[in-house]
């Protein structure tokens, strides 16, 4: 948790105060904020509401972002909450947006309270209680998914009313996967044309994609509480649409390492349940689904792009950044899947090389996959952990 100092707390249920005063038509008091933590020099807080005439909130979630912070995520971000706060209440995947102010750059959000951190089941003793959650996390992930097929020109007609800048998500990973071919000659480790073609395929699922729908875009476990209304996502600062797909392998990537010492074959098994169970509530939706194969295939290259940004950009695998200042301002983003630790990196490469395996009888390519990430893990271990 970040530490934020109290007057930028204050400061931030002040700006809330009246922003919420100006909404209700009276005067709104918050009272015994807690720090949540941010990221950068942003304020995450919740706030009693100790005088509110016009609302049964007993608690808020105040977000304020640094003045020094880049406006782009914040303006995603709302756009984002406005468009997932407007669905049925059954569909909503996450907190519902009560005020928000562009130019004081605050937002206000109702609070999901304590729950249970996704984190923690998955590092519990209970094996059955952590396939639980995982089933429980692919199934809201396939809800959300179903519930906002169809949705992405609503969303586009909210971003164009904002100060959104237009097609960032795409932009960076584009900018950052172009790496690869440089990265992997400095390791001495040849890139396949079969994976040039996956990582090139993976990146243009941001714009384009056979299961377009919403995402808060940032859904890996330390984003995900589970309280009395189920799985919750929380951080929708690059909130947006994009193929669903990417979001499933962004649970693939990310959940492993909060499972302790687990058993590849728990892992496998794991991995398998969070699959199955967005297939089981998405399939209505997209009939295509129920190609197993083609599923993983697809999987297997988002997986792959996942693997490469986490290694590239978090651990710092080069040092050419972005020069589009939006763009920066994702790559400064206290990401899920962010890593510092090399050996976590390495991790994830061996992991994509072992789901690779599994479903290489049923498509060769995979094979090749599989044994470019093995390659890659070993030569990142050689020159990062020797």
């Amino acid at each position: 948790m970040t530490a934020i100092a109290t007057s930028e707390i204050e400061g931030a249920l002040s700006t809330a105060e009246s922003v919420l005063s100006a909404r209700a038509g009276a005067a709104v008091s918050l009272t015994d904020p807690e720090d949540l933590g941010g990221s950068g020099r942003s304020v995450v807080a919740r706030a009693r509401v100790s005088n509110n005439p016009v609302s049964t909130h007993r608690t808020l979630v105040i977000k304020s972002l640094g003045a020094d912070d880049h406006p782009e995520s914040f303006h995603r971000e709302v756009t984002a909450y406005q468009y997932a706060t407007a669905l049925p209440s059954e569909s909503r995947p996450g907190p519902q947006l009560i005020a928000h102010d562009p130019v004081r750059r605050v937002i206000v959000l109702s609070d999901l309270g304590t729950g249970r951190a996704m984190t923690d089941l998955l590092a519990g003793t209970d094996l059955e209680e952590v396939s639980r959650a995982v089933s429980a996390w692919g199934q809201a992930l396939g809800r959300m998914h179903a519930a906002t097929v169809g949705g992405e020109e609503d969303f586009n007609a909210l971003l164009r009313r904002s100060s959104a800048v237009d097609g960032v998500p795409t932009g960076w990973a584009r900018r950052v996967a172009a790496e690869l071919p440089a990265i992997a000659e400095s390791l001495r480790v040849p890139v396949p044309d079969s994976v040039a073609d996956r990582l090139a395929a993976a990146v243009r699922l941001f714009a384009e994609g056979d299961f377009r729908a919403f995402s808060p875009s940032d859904v890996g476990p330390e984003n995900i509480l589970i309280n009395a209304d189920g799985v919750r996502f929380m951080d929708y600062e690059w909130g947006g649409f994009r193929d669903a797909t990417l979001d499933v392998a962004y649970g693939l990537v990310t959940f492993p390492e909060h499972l302790g010492s687990r058993s590849p074959a728990v892992r496998a098994e794991l991995e398998t349940a969070l699959v199955d169970a967005w297939r089981s509530e998405a399939q209505g939706m997209w009939p295509a689904l129920g190609d197993e194969h083609a599923v993983y295939d697809v999987l297997a290259s988002a997986r792959l792009l996942w693997v490469w940004l986490s290694t590239v950009v978090f651990v710092g695998a080069s040092g050419d950044g972005p020069t589009d200042a939006a763009e920066e301002a994702m790559l400064v983003h206290d990401w899920a899947i962010t890593t510092t630790d090399p050996a976590v990196a390495c991790d994830r490469w061996l992991e994509l090389a072992d789901g690779a395996t599994r479903r290489s009888a049923a498509n060769p390519s995979l094979g090749e996959l599989a044994a470019f990430a093995t390659d890659f893990a070993a030569a990142l271990r050689r020159d990062w952990l020797s």
